[in-house]
């Protein structure tokens, strides 16, 4: 796991030796709460928070609940961002599920008169978090997922000209949405790792609502989470 140093980390508090960790799952709204919780019925030491849309409110609900397991000596080992998204074209069609191998905010920066310069050419901030391998790799196995990098943005690409602009900055990138970047910032400052999970509802370009299949993608996040919820409760959270 590539973990970024900074100021203010809190210290985790790790399970026991041989106890499988308690494993946080941030959606962004009800719907996907929803999807991901039917799957995990039954198993002990998983749960599903709804924090809320984009990264501002993802970073703040999922810190907040990070903390408050904290003070209850209840901490979480590991934290999932999981919800549908939009998938580039012919990478990830729709239907299809993207595991992030990183998660990458994509409009954090400026416009400069040479384009867009992110924060970190600016000299201060982070773009990237990167979850550990081999939970990557477990995950995207046990429920036949693509894995690549996911985009975090604050505003939904609605063009063709934005998809091909994104996808020449990020040539990995097989999806975008809007949380991913902020529950992995809340992760961070409490010193745990991260992993994101997309079911893709739509191609990113011209917004065509007709063509959305959010139905469909939320049965795959769910029958996704079906597969994997071993491969979570069992993982070292460590490479």
């Amino acid at each position: 796991m590539v973990v970024q140093v900074r100021e203010g980390l809190l210290t985790p508090h790790p399970a026991p030796p041989g106890t499988p960790p308690r494993v946080l799952v941030a959606t962004a709204v009800p719907a996907e709460r929803d999807a991901v919780a039917g799957a995990l019925t039954g198993i002990p030491g998983l749960d599903v928070l709804a924090v809320g849309v984009g990264p501002a409110a993802a970073a703040a609900g999922t810190a907040t609940a990070l903390a408050r397991a904290a003070a209850a000596d209840r901490p979480y080992g590991l934290v999932v961002s999981a919800g549908i998204g939009g998938g580039f074209v012919p990478h990830a069609p729709v239907g299809s599920l993207v595991v992030a191998d990183e998660i990458t905010v994509a409009d954090l920066g400026a416009e400069t008169p040479d384009g867009f310069a992110p924060v970190t050419e600016l000299g201060f901030g982070a773009v990237t978090h990167r979850p550990p391998r081999s939970l990557v790799r477990g995950a995207a196995d046990a429920c036949g997922a693509a894995t690549g990098t996911v985009l975090t943005v604050s505003t939904v690409t609605g063009s063709a000209a934005r998809a091909a602009e994104l996808r020449a900055r990020h040539p990995r990138a097989l999806a975008e949405a809007m949380e991913g970047f902020g529950v992995a910032e809340a992760a961070a400052l409490h010193g745990l790792p991260v992993l994101e999970v997309r079911a893709v509802s739509n191609p990113v370009g011209p917004r065509d609502r007709a063509a959305w299949r959010i139905g469909d993608a939320l049965t795959a996040l769910s029958d996704a989470f079906g597969k994997f919820a071993p491969v979570l409760r069992s993982c070292t959270t460590h490479d």
